[in-house]
C-alpha cells in the first residue's frame, strides 16, 4: 500500500504542475519604478507635442 501511495502522489504532483503551466496568472506584469518614470516622461512629451500642434499659429 505504501509503494502505491508514493507512486500516486508523484503522479498527482506531476499533474498539478502541468495544469498550473496551462493557466496563466491574472496578475499584471511587474514594471520597475525607472521604467514607469520613463513611460510617464514619454507620455508627457507626446502630450506637449500634440498641444503645440493643435494650438493655432499666431500670424
Amino acid at each position: 500500500m505504501n509503494r502505491r501511495k508514493k507512486i500516486f502522489t508523484k503522479l498527482k504532483k506531476k499533474d498539478k504542475k502541468a495544469k498550473a503551466k496551462l493557466h496563466k496568472s491574472n496578475k499584471p506584469a511587474y514594471i520597475s519604478k525607472a521604467e514607469r518614470a520613463k513611460l510617464a516622461e514619454q507620455e508627457h512629451d507626446e502630450l506637449s507635442v500634440t498641444e503645440k500642434s493643435t494650438n493655432p499659429v499666431d500670424r
